[in-house]
């Protein structure tokens, strides 16, 4: 994306998401690899080709409002939550059935993505030359926020979805009807639509960093709400609540890997490696969650992984927003930090590292001098009383 080839990657992953909902309404029933392959691989691989270059574009047109922009653009997943799966349930239970409505489903998607290639367009030129991966890849390894940042979006996506994922079987089992639980993650879609779009009106004010930490810190509460929800309005609440904060997060997490970018060229590596590592964290999430559950319905087991996860996650993010101020705060160190001398970096690989924490650990030692000169000066002048 960086190095200019935008199109290439929006257009290949447009056209390969379109052709593999088709070859999904080809599968046979029993032939679990049909699904495999179309479905689960082809399907993925597209996503993540076409919604990192997505997002990364849209953060060149804005800078103020970035936050914003980015949480309307994502609303789209969530409007999609809520359209996809009663028009899909309608016409697999229809005469379409199967077949037919997915391939209803791959022509809406294609016209959809049409407009939506039309709209897309660089603002900014290319990256002039070659760009090293794993060079841009040991950069931002010697960035601790954004390190840690990355080790926290990976724990959220491990522990968010399973609430998502089987909040309709839970909704059956204490007794709701099943026509009523179907639309339970219709209302949650629904109910992250806002929450992409309002919390990321405060972000300005407020801080990207703050914004995530308080809606992962009360998601991570919700994670447990369901283990005390017994009847058809506590799972209503629930939906709404659990939707809207944790589609709050999702519309923050690109905001938030975007603050850490020195530049807007480095906007969409940023994103890109983030979300390889998120991608780990929601492909294992689930079916562990799934196991804790077992045959028997053992409730708290996946409700406490994935509540954990959330929360180790979140002190993930508030460690790696201390540091961002810390780094703002002492004089710049930030970008001394990124800048380090070439010739250390050859003799240490990890000099960076070293740099900014000798950085920080000095700027606390001129601090703590300070304090004790000043102490010194109180004992040998000291203040007069004031009657």
């Amino acid at each position: 994306y960086d190095t200019g080839y935008f199109y290439h990657l929006m257009i290949g992953g447009s056209l390969l998401f379109v052709f593999c909902l088709f070859m999904l309404s080809l599968t046979h029933a029993g032939q679990y690899y049909q699904v495999f392959l179309s479905h689960g691989l082809g399907v993925g691989i597209a996503t993540g080709l076409s919604y990192v270059p997505g997002m990364a574009v849209l953060s060149q047109y804005f800078e103020r409002r970035r936050p914003i922009a980015m949480g309307i653009a994502t609303t789209g997943s969530a409007v999609g939550g809520v359209l996809h799966p009663i028009m899909l349930n309608k016409l697999f239970y229809g005469p379409a059935g199967f077949h037919g409505g997915v391939r209803a489903s791959a022509g809406l998607c294609l016209g959809l993505l049409a407009i939506a290639l039309l709209l897309l367009r660089p603002r900014f030129r290319p990256t002039k030359g070659q760009i090293s991966t794993t060079a841009v890849f040991n950069n931002f390894l010697r960035d601790p926020p954004y390190v840690i940042m990355v080790c926290g979006t990976t724990l959220i996506y491990t522990g968010l979805y399973f609430p998502i994922f089987f909040l309709q079987l839970n909704a059956i089992k204490i007794g709701i009807n099943a026509n009523l639980a179907f639309y339970t993650i219709a209302i949650l879609n629904g109910a992250s639509v806002f929450g992409r779009i309002f919390p990321n009106m405060l972000v300005n004010s407020v801080g990207v960093f703050n914004m995530v930490i308080l809606c992962t810190t009360i998601t991570g509460i919700l994670v447990f709400c369901p283990l005390a929800i017994k009847d058809v309005a506590g799972t209503m609440i629930f939906s709404v609540m659990y939707g809207f904060f944790s589609g709050a997060y999702a519309g923050l997490v690109s905001p938030m890997i975007s603050s850490l970018a020195r530049n807007n060229s480095e906007i969409g590596a940023r994103l890109g490696i983030c979300f390889t590592f998120t991608g780990i964290g929601g492909l294992v999430g689930t079916p562990i969650s799934g196991a804790l559950l077992q045959g028997s319905f053992i409730w708290w087991r996946p409700f406490l992984f994935s509540g954990v996860c959330v929360f180790m996650g979140t002190l993930c993010f508030v460690v790696s927003r201390y540091l961002v101020s810390k780094v703002k705060e002492f004089f710049g160190l930030y970008s001394r930090f990124a800048t380090s001398s070439r010739s250390a970096t050859t003799l240490f690989p990890c000099s960076d590292v070293l740099v900014f924490f000798i950085l920080i650990y000095e700027d606390i030692s001129i601090r703590y001098l300070q304090g004790r000169k000043s102490a010194i000066t109180d004992n040998i002048y000291p203040k007069k009383e004031i009657l």
